[in-house]
């Protein structure tokens, strides 16, 4: 009865500091630093449509652009704090449900899991820039190397492709969930102004869908590497961006979707104040 009670209080210990103002204010800031992110790799693809274009369009070429500004380091272990703080919010999720109805479905708390390791692999991946290791490897070749070795491996190409299938269908989720405006049982609507309001919906439409845009492209092309057996048709964000461009509509659709992730920045700025924690 004592270890039973005992583990009963040590429950309710790591659910209240799961439910603490510290994991808030973590995901808050982590929203704020994914919009940061978006912003940069909006604005570095609007450069690539222009011909002006230096850095990759991606997480590389945004932590790139921010180490080379000044104080640039200490900019960098903020936003990797930052998105390490998303990360903890999404694994107290996945432990014990998020906040609004269905939170506690096993589906939602695996999705939370997914998305802890994903923002704990980028802040890791920035936080070790900042530390001096300057391996900041591109997009694009991360999915070339990592294609590779899969399809290396025993039935290797189909494993590529429904990944790859997989991939797309993700981004079209994403794009028709923007669409739907889902998002707004995650916020606190009651709290905005009309015009604030009108605003969120205009960013967070426009901007999920470029957003579902870019992550159904990847999956296009992961799955166009399996089917061919050529790791080279993978692409990571900075490719599947530039081939945007390659349509008839020429640079202007990358140029379109380049204001989507500017304008999915800003929703991020706006759930950093108004998502339900």
């Amino acid at each position: 009865m004592q270890a039973a009670g005992s583990t009963a209080r040590t429950r309710r210990t790591v659910r209240k500091a799961a439910d603490s103002q510290a994991v808030e204010w973590g995901a808050r800031a982590g929203f704020t630093g994914r919009g940061v992110l978006y912003l940069l790799i909006g604005v570095l693809a609007a450069r690539v449509a222009f011909g002006e274009g230096k850095r990759e369009a991606d997480r590389s070429g945004a932590v790139g652009e921010i180490a080379s500004q000044p104080l640039g380091g200490l900019l960098l272990y903020a936003l990797g704090a930052a998105l390490a703080g998303m990360a903890v919010w999404r694994l107290s999720e996945a432990a014990f449900g998020a906040a609004g109805p269905g939170g506690h479905k096993a589906s939602k708390r695996a999705l939370s899991g997914g998305r802890a390791v994903f923002y704990g692999f980028v802040a890791y991946s920035v936080l070790a820039f900042a530390a001096g290791e300057k391996d900041n490897t591109s997009s694009d070749r991360q999915s070339r190397d990592i294609t590779a070795r899969a399809l290396e491996q025993p039935a290797g190409e189909w494993v590529v492709g429904i990944a790859g299938a997989g991939i797309a269908a993700a981004g079209a989720v994403l794009a028709v969930r923007a669409a739907m405006r889902s998002y707004r049982k995650h916020l606190r609507t009651s709290r905005m102004s009309r015009t604030t309001r009108r605003l969120v919906d205009a960013a967070g439409v426009t901007g999920g869908v470029a957003r579902g845009l870019v992550v159904g492209a990847i999956g296009v092309f992961l799955t166009r590497a399996a089917l061919q057996y050529d790791p080279k048709e993978a692409k990571g964000v900075d490719a599947a961006l530039k081939s945007f461009a390659d349509t008839a509509a020429g640079p202007w659709l990358l140029v379109a979707v380049a204001a989507g992730l500017v304008l999915f920045a800003l929703f991020s700025f706006a759930c950093a104040r108004w998502r339900r924690v």
